[in-house]
């Protein structure tokens, strides 16, 4: 019964913090600090999928609307460079795996990580005070979205729905459009990781544990969490800034430093 609490507080943990300017990576390394676990790396793809499905879940109307809509010049245009900054985030995820550049065992990279992310968000921020920002996504917005997701592939703790968000906002998108378009551009690069990281675990011969019962409850956690997370963001930012969420990663961040000095995690 243990190991289905750890499943499914895993899960929520995912699926809470996956599209939120928090960084999923980091929550989920210090709840497993936490718990006590380390849970495969079977495991950790499958509830990274779960958020997927539940992103894809919110938009699948306007999905549906990209992929059969070409005719419509305002919908190519989208999916002309939702492709385009998809396009580019694969590249560098490639360049990065055959770097061989892993994600950090320890916590110290994530807590550096989580309070620069904070005085990005408080700079971005106090810089659109007062501006128009425009629902139009322009190239420099799409190459701006791409870049937010390499440096969150590099830098763990930076958030790569966060970092992609924050850089369109930098630029002058609306806070809505810019977690529309980071999320959209998100489904395929997502999707396109998961596919091969689920491809890797069953080559390694993990199959069996893809479809534990705890690895399943987990993706169920995940998906539910996410689900609920996307939408309440969505919402949020009808009419809020991202300034809350720098300071929760100020708090975060400090909370990780100490939680280090005490040698509670590591």
């Amino acid at each position: 019964m243990d190991s289905f609490w750890t499943a499914i507080i895993l899960g929520v943990v995912e699926g809470i913090t996956e599209f939120l300017p928090v960084s999923s990576t980091g929550h989920l390394l210090i709840a497993q600090h936490l718990l006590g676990v380390h849970q495969s790396d079977a495991f950790n793809v499958l509830i990274q999928v779960g958020p997927i499905v539940a992103v894809t879940l919110v938009f699948w109307r306007r999905v549906v609307a990209l992929l059969t809509g070409f005719r419509d010049p305002g919908l190519r245009d989208e999916l002309v460079k939702l492709a385009a900054s998809f396009f580019l985030t694969a590249m560098a995820g490639f360049v990065a795996k055959k770097l061989g550049m892993e994600l950090p065992e320890t916590v110290l990279p994530i807590a550096v990580a989580t309070l620069a992310g904070a005085g990005v968000i408080f700079w971005v921020e106090r810089r659109t005070q007062g501006r128009e920002l425009g629902e139009t996504v322009t190239w420099p917005v799409v190459v701006a979205v791409a870049a937010g997701q390499m440096l969150a592939a590099v830098f763990p703790g930076t958030s790569r729905s966060g970092a992609a968000v924050i850089a369109a906002l930098w630029l002058g998108l609306s806070r809505p459009a810019a977690v529309r378009f980071a999320f959209l551009v998100g489904i395929p690069t997502m999707f396109a990781a998961g596919a091969l990281q689920i491809h890797e675990a069953i080559g390694a011969g993990q199959t069996a544990e893809l479809l534990t019962p705890q690895a399943m409850t987990a993706f169920a956690a995940a998906t539910l969490t996410a689900w609920l997370a996307v939408i309440w963001l969505l919402r949020f930012v009808q009419g809020h800034t991202f300034v809350p969420f720098a300071w929760y990663r100020i708090a975060m961040g400090v909370a990780l430093i100490v939680l280090m000095a005490a040698g509670m995690v590591r």
